[in-house]
């Protein structure tokens, strides 16, 4: 069923069915939390490059459909729409709220300050054959094939077969300051456990070997009976297994530390089918010659590869990198990774159909996030982790470095996986669906009439022909039409909580050397004074992300039609970090109408598993209109509707999730009590202090009343 929506203009001082009645928590929570388990199979567009913090597309369609469906939300979300208007997301970031715009039929503008998200984005809307796409990428890979496929090759310790490297594993050196001897800084000898495997796989650096063994709490060499158990490496001491000195290792790594390849997983076409587990084996002097082969083509051949080269920046997230020798972004791969990746590179560049070498280009950005000396080997999943498992640089001592090319179906983060995710990404992008239970039965929900593809303009669209303009700019210098825009959806930056421009210069750096003359690519980095994130070595803190948020908030209520809403999703548990979001309402002439709760991240996300961090958000929603701040339950009544909204799906609310609740609800009370008296006009220190003091009387009146 395809429903015909018209917007109007509606009178805002009326009573309307709108986003702040019809939103239900309940249901959103049970669709946003199943979609967050597994994001990729619930929202596979997202499957077109990675982006950090992503919101589930599901909470978005949801207070999209709130705001302009006809009928309750339930009923509404499984159907087909086509409604007419604009929708902007001045903070697009991985493109959530462009996406579930478009499939509406909604116009949409998108803009971001970071070039990775707006090519991210752009991507993803954009038309594509795919049958071309995937003749392309077969070719791309099988020239790539033919040059250097043997060096990632081994022999079968089984049948002595030639068989395909799935992995190989590398342990940081360091040379002991007393003796010169090279020292291996294992921080412990076991590669797998006994779980998708049926024995544990350890190095002994007895027998310089790979061992399995049954699993123990006290394991042993079987060869040798050397202590398994041992670790040479503790808070950045290591032992030196030739002389038995101690010595810090961390202050003589002024250069990138070297590396020892110890390990290699691998599958043989002869003999897996007869192998219990996965197939590991000590690298051989085949092995060893094949990786220093790749070393020598590399060095002669690296001036034609075009490898980028440029100095990692400052900052607090990279300054990380500096500290363990690492100052080129280059530095951050291995000789053989190099020699792959120039290459591969430089075939994709002679791809002549635009579109698809976009898209292989975009394919080779997001697939650098597996291919480095930065990803580590899941020891329960035995497979390759991505560099942004978590949201920063962590520099662990042992590396995986992961085959080029790959094997179909077979391993994660190779060439061939991440193509299969795009082709299935863009073939979502086409015909979107939905996933709904009944009992335990998951069932796949076609959404006719939908799309995430849309013509790209060059400036903002009209409400009645559907186009996305999507820019690659800060969104307070977007031009766009007074009284135009039917909504503002959107998932600002958490202040400092994720380093965007540090992290996605990584894929930057690579994925400018195919954007000859386009100018989004013209920086040698994403990172800018006009990004709002807090950042220390930037010297941008609270007052400055204020300043910044403002700007873009007062850009967007001004295209805003009368009575259109502002809505943006946020947590943080400090009442203080609201301080910056009240300033930016109050500035854009806009109160608070209602603060929502929706499930925003996955409890298991690496970032934030162990801590006290909240998977809920808060979800503001904004218009110009005055609140009585008397009309409103008190922040106690408002956090306990929610906590029993989210036990109904059901869901205990943890601790970490009630002080975020109650600190989107204490901020929404500080903008209603402010908006009659606010003066934007005012310095930002003093609008600082007047919402700083409005915060702290809202959380001691809430707290006289707990």
């Amino acid at each position: 069923m395809t429903i015909e929506v018209a917007l109007t203009t509606e009178n805002p001082t009326e009573p309307v069915d709108r986003l702040e009645s019809r939103y239900d928590p309940t249901f959103v929570a049970r669709l946003a939390l199943r979609e967050k388990q597994v994001q990729q199979s619930y929202r596979p567009i997202i499957q077109i490059h990675k982006w950090f913090a992503r919101r589930p597309g599901s909470v978005f369609r949801s207070l999209l459909l709130s705001e302009f469906g006809d009928q309750s939300l339930s009923a509404d979300y499984f159907s087909g729409h086509d409604v007419r208007g604009i929708i902007a997301d001045p903070f697009m970031g991985g493109g959530t709220t462009v996406f579930e715009a478009a499939r509406l039929g909604l116009s949409v503008v998108g803009g971001d300050v970071n070039p990775m998200a707006y090519w991210t984005v752009r991507q993803a809307v954009s038309p594509l054959g795919l049958d071309r796409f995937q003749r392309e990428a077969e070719k791309v890979m099988d020239d790539v094939r033919n040059q250097i496929g043997d060096l990632y090759r081994t022999s079968c310790t089984i049948c002595s077969e030639p068989a395909d490297v799935k992995y190989a594993h590398l342990v940081k050196t360091c040379a002991c300051p007393s003796c010169g001897e090279n020292v291996d800084l294992f921080p412990g000898l076991r590669l797998a456990e006994a779980v998708r495997h049926p024995r544990e796989v350890y190095h002994c650096p007895g027998c310089n070997a790979l061992r399995e063994v049954d699993k123990s709490s006290a394991p042993r060499c079987p060869e040798c009976d050397h202590d398994l158990k041992e670790r040479s490496t503790y808070r950045g001491t290591a032992t030196c297994r030739y002389c038995g000195d101690k010595f810090k290792f961390a202050p003589l790594l002024a250069k990138p530390p070297k590396h020892r390849m110890y390990g290699i997983e691998y599958r043989c076409v002869h003999c897996y089918g007869q192998v219990q587990g996965r197939q590991f084996k000590t690298p051989d002097a085949e092995d060893i010659a094949r990786a220093e082969r790749a070393s020598q083509l590399l060095e002669e051949h690296r001036e034609e590869l075009l490898i980028p080269d440029q100095e990692i920046q400052a900052g607090d997230e990279t300054s990380r990198l500096h500290r363990w020798g690492y100052h080129r972004w280059s530095e951050l791969f291995s000789d053989r990774q190099l020699l792959g990746l120039g290459l591969l590179m430089r075939r994709i560049a002679d791809v002549e159909n635009d579109e698809a070498r976009y898209a292989l280009a975009t394919v080779f950005s997001d697939f650098l996030r597996y291919q480095n000396l930065l990803c580590r080997y899941d020891t329960y999943a035995l497979k390759c982790q991505d560099i942004f498992a978590v949201h920063g640089f962590p520099v662990a001592l042992l590396a995986c470095e992961n085959s080029l090319l790959g094997i179909p179906k077979v391993g994660s983060g190779s060439f061939v996986h991440f193509v299969a995710k795009y082709v299935k990404a863009k073939q979502y992008a086409k015909s979107p669906h939905e996933t709904r239970y009944e009992g335990r039965r998951k069932i796949i929900v076609p959404i006719p009439g939908e799309s995430i593809e849309a013509p790209l303009e060059a400036s903002e669209p009209s409400a009645e022909t559907q186009g996305a303009w999507l820019a690659a700019a800060p969104s307070q210098k977007l031009t766009l039409r007074p009284a135009s825009l039917d909504g503002v959806f959107t998932d600002p930056p958490y202040f400092d909580m994720v380093q965007y421009a540090e992290l996605m210069d990584f894929c930057y750096v690579w994925l400018r050397t195919f954007m000859d003359g386009r100018a989004e690519f013209a920086p040698e980095t994403t990172r800018t004074d006009d990004e709002l994130t807090g950042n220390v070595t930037r010297l941008r803190g609270m007052q400055e992300f204020a300043a910044g948020l403002s700007e873009v908030f007062c850009q967007m209520s001004g295209a805003l039609k009368p009575g259109a809403p502002l809505v943006f999703t946020y947590h943080h548990n400090d009442p203080a970090a609201y301080v910056p979001l009240i300033i930016a309402i109050l500035d854009a002439g806009l109160s608070c109408t209602a603060t929502l709760v929706a499930p925003g991240e996955m409890s298991a996300s690496l970032h934030i598993a162990g801590t006290k961090s909240s998977i809920l958000d808060s979800v503001f929603v904004c218009r110009a209109e005055a609140v009585d701040p008397d009309s409103v339950p008190s922040v106690d009544e408002r956090v306990a509707l929610d906590a029993a909204a989210m036990r109904e799906v059901p869901y205990e609310p943890t601790q970490g999730d009630m002080l975020c609740l109650r600190a989107g609800h204490v901020a929404a009370d500080a903008i209603r009590g402010l908006h009659a008296t606010w003066n934007s006009s005012e310095s930002i220190e003093r609008r600082f202090e007047i919402a700083t003091k409005a915060v702290v009387e809202a959380t001691v009146a809430q707290e006289g009343t707990s």
